[in-house]
């Protein structure tokens, strides 16, 4: 049981990385996925290109329409955040897994339906990984912050903040 505790902490970590390096590299432009000079701190917006250009499918004018927003961008980059550091500091596990789960479903549906598989594509993949977070109840406490994070008087008084 220990074993599966550290293995679920680890993933959990490591998916958190995921989400939070897309916030940084969005942010100041790493040169991985984004340019310095397509950074957000330059002025870029971080979902436009996507949303313009790398959606298709079905829903795709869906999402087109909600290109060059800023309150899109917002989002995205506040859930980007809020979800990775959750992660990683083994903090808001359940809320952080809920957020995440909608946030790779609605990049699933922005490229709906799969190119590789009839249904399934690594945002299933992601969604169903944030899931188990949600319904393991350790999964913070191990490598994480998650025991002294529902001793406090904020999660006591609101629950559904684990």
């Amino acid at each position: 049981m220990k074993n599966t505790e550290y293995l679920l902490s680890i993933l959990r970590i490591a998916l958190g990385f995921v989400f939070l390096w897309a916030f940084f590299d969005k942010s100041f432009g790493f040169g991985f996925s984004t340019p310095p000079e397509s950074s957000w701190l330059n002025g870029v917006s971080p979902t436009s290109g996507f949303l313009q250009f790398g959606t298709k499918g079905i829903f795709n004018p869906v999402f087109q329409s909600l290109a060059g927003f800023s309150i899109i961008d917002w989002l995205f980059m506040l859930g980007l955040f809020a979800v990775g550091t959750a992660l990683i500091l083994g903090m808001g596990v359940k809320v952080a897994g809920y957020a995440g789960s909608m946030m790779m479903f609605l990049i699933y549906l922005s490229l709906f339906p799969p190119v590789q598989n009839p249904l399934i594509d690594q945002h299933i993949i992601y969604i169903l990984v944030l899931l188990c977070f949600t319904f393991a109840p350790t999964t913070g406490s191990t490598l994480g912050l998650g025991k002294w994070w529902r001793r406090t008087s904020l999660v006591k008084k609101m629950p559904w903040l684990i």
